[in-house]
């Protein structure tokens, strides 16, 4: 009799599936979007509203997702919906785009982040001191000290993350925890010794939109989107949780809901720390709250806390990735490596190593604009995904979550609603960037069809409970 193939294993729990959607969902994004919203719209009372309104549309999605999760526990996430729903091609689409928008890419950022978090400490680490290899402005491709230390962070987590999950899901946990007491000190201490003022709420800064204030809420719910995903994060680990169906709901619920929280209270504090005039078009909101409440001394060892907070979202987010691409693989949609889980660890270490490399490849280009470029693209198949509920709900058999099912179809309604307008207004605002995201896709298309439909197995037999 055949040895059976090695496997990933359930060995992950409510902490650990929580822990890695809160590290995926909290990056750079909360600390450099508020200046944005400043200018945008001009009001602290919408600055507020607008976050309160992204964590609704996350947790709409993230219900819907529970639903196909439990029902669906195959670690991919996307991939195994999208391909049930619609077929292989889009199966392979998202996957593709994963690979490089969903999650290198967002990498790479964060390392760079953290980078440039240290250069405070460490002045040659700042991204402007890096040699130019080529290009010029916006497209200008860099080496330096700053892309030396972000590529030995995403190949140190790469390492850790071959040796087994459980040690990963340790050191997840205690990164976690360090990130949320930071955040949650840092709120406490500004509204009990912190220098701030109440009156700032009272204060509109000057609009720099030209956009009416409704057309703008809903561009700048796009900024949103991106700070707040992360959070279907469990599901591209739902091969490797424990008892699913309770599980997946309860990480993604419980992160997104402390995750919302979190947000909206660094917000009072950023508002409480300086009027929005002044945080109008700051990057670093989160350093400039901390100089106003506690003097400049504070905001230095506020940057070494946000290094040491980013290195729980490069962690969480290079374990999450490969999941993705071991689903593919197992499929034949992707790098056959992938698929070949290790006897001893139980990990898909080609798809680690794989992923790592093209991370720290990216670590030279110019991420910062193309914010908007993987918030536009994840967004599409995030909406695909929440879509097929309402082809999977026509099966017999489907498990129904009482919270979707209350008011059916308000949940999956509003995530859809919000999700669609923003890919029109998207296309509005930045015709070039959506650009780029359709061509990302469409790409994906050619490569299935030419590439990888000759050779792909039939779309996979999920498991179901």
């Amino acid at each position: 009799m055949a040895s059976r193939k090695p496997s990933l294993l359930r060995q992950l729990g409510v902490v650990s599936a929580t822990a890695l959607v809160v590290s995926n969902m909290i990056g750079t994004g909360i600390f450099t979007t508020t200046g944005f919203l400043a200018g945008d719209l001009g009001a602290p009372s919408l600055v507020i509203w607008i976050w309160v309104v992204g964590a609704v549309c996350a947790l709409c999605g993230a219900f819907c997702y529970s639903e196909l999760g439990i029902n669906m526990p195959s670690s991919g996430g996307e991939y195994v919906y999208l391909t049930q729903a619609y077929g292989p091609t889009w199966g392979f689409m998202t996957g593709w785009v994963s690979f490089f928008a969903g999650f290198s890419a967002p990498i790479a950022a964060a390392s760079l982040a953290f980078s440039d978090y240290l250069a405070e400490f460490f002045p040659a680490l700042h991204l402007e001191g890096s040699h130019v290899l080529f290009g010029a402005g916006d497209w200008k491709f860099s080496f330096g000290w700053a892309q030396v230390v972000a590529c030995a962070l995403v190949l140190l987590f790469t390492i850790i993350n071959i040796f087994g999950v459980q040690r990963v899901a340790r050191l997840q946990n205690v990164l976690t925890t360090a990130k949320v007491l930071i955040l949650v000190a840092f709120i406490v201490l500004a509204f009990t010794v912190g220098k701030g003022d109440w009156s700032h709420f009272s204060m509109p800064a000057a609009r720099t939109s030209t956009n009416s204030i409704p057309a703008q809420f809903f561009v700048s719910l796009f900024f949103i989107y991106v700070a707040y995903s992360g959070w279907n994060a469990a599901t591209y680990v739902a091969e490797e949780l424990q008892q699913p169906s309770r599980t997946l709901p309860l990480a993604l619920t419980v992160g997104t809901i402390l995750v919302a929280a979190l947000y909206v209270g660094l917000n009072l504090v950023f508002i409480y720390a300086a009027p929005l005039e002044d945080l109008k078009g700051e990057l670093a909101v989160g350093a400039l709250a901390a100089s106003r409440l506690f003097g400049p001394q504070v905001a230095e060892i506020f940057a070494g806390l946000m290094a040491l907070s980013l290195m729980s979202t490069v962690n969480a987010m290079v374990t999450i990735g490969p999941r993705v691409y071991y689903a593919m693989a197992k499929n034949g949609a992707f790098l056959a490596s992938a698929a070949k889980v290790h006897p001893k660890w139980h990990t898909p270490v080609g798809a680690i190593l794989a992923q790592g490399v093209c991370t720290m490849l990216m670590t030279l280009t110019p991420f910062p604009q193309l914010v908007i470029y993987i918030g536009f693209t994840l967004n599409v198949f995030a909406v695909m995904s929440v879509a097929s509920l309402m082809i999977f709900r026509r099966r017999e058999g489907w498990q129904k979550l009482r919270v979707v099912s209350f008011a059916y179809p308000l949940v999956p309604a509003v995530f859809l609603l919000v999700g669609a307008w923003m890919i029109v207004r998207g296309v509005q605002f930045k015709p070039v960037i959506s650009l780029a995201a359709v061509i990302t896709i469409a790409t994906g298309a050619l490569v299935y069809h030419f590439r990888m439909r000759p050779r792909i197995a039939p779309a996979p037999k999920v498991e179901t409970y």
